[in-house]
């Protein structure tokens, strides 16, 4: 069982995942706008990973005998003027979203819940992978030089192969 406090905790970071998916379709919608099929297939499948996110917490809160309490979802505000902007979003995003993994990990602690501090280990790591992800696409941006030509086609094409590690049938996750 998780405390009233780790359960509203946990509910608010389905909502945090949750945007975090509508922030990455929007960035593929922009891409898809622009042709950049890639880029926009690299940001789908962060929209697909961010929900997977949403719903091992959500199954977890079920799991552990509480509520899943859905919150509305804010929509992103941002319109990007560049594709690199968009990664640097990301890494900002990705950031604020580690911050509060950390505060979940944290109140776990204090709350004395080792088995939701042991479940918030898998997002920890995944963390470290989501910044290093956006840093080295940073980076590459970095080494291109600018945004046009035909580097950003070829990073285009390279991003394409990007594939879906996590499942994206919700209904056929572990309980």
């Amino acid at each position: 069982m998780i405390s009233k406090k780790m359960e509203e905790a946990l509910n608010l970071q389905i909502n945090k995942e949750m945007y975090s998916a509508y922030l990455y379709m929007a960035m593929s919608a922009q891409c898809a706008e622009k042709a950049l099929h890639g880029f926009a297939k690299w940001f789908m499948v962060q929209y697909h990973e961010e929900m997977f996110h949403a719903m091992k917490i959500y199954n977890y809160i079920l799991d552990q005998g509480g509520s899943v309490k859905l919150q509305t979802i804010e929509a992103p505000k941002e319109k990007f003027s560049s594709v690199k902007g968009m990664f640097e979003k990301t890494l900002e995003h990705e950031k604020t979203v580690t911050a509060s993994i950390k505060s979940l990990v944290d109140l776990a602690k204090k709350e004395d819940d080792p088995a939701t501090e042991i479940f918030l280990q898998w997002y920890v790591t995944e963390q470290v992978e989501e910044e290093k992800n956006a840093m080295d696409i940073l980076q590459k941006f970095q080494l291109l030089g600018r945004e046009e030509g035909p580097g950003i086609f070829q990073f285009d094409a390279a991003l394409k192969e990007r594939k879906l590690s996590v499942p994206s049938d919700f209904s056929e996750l572990e309980d």
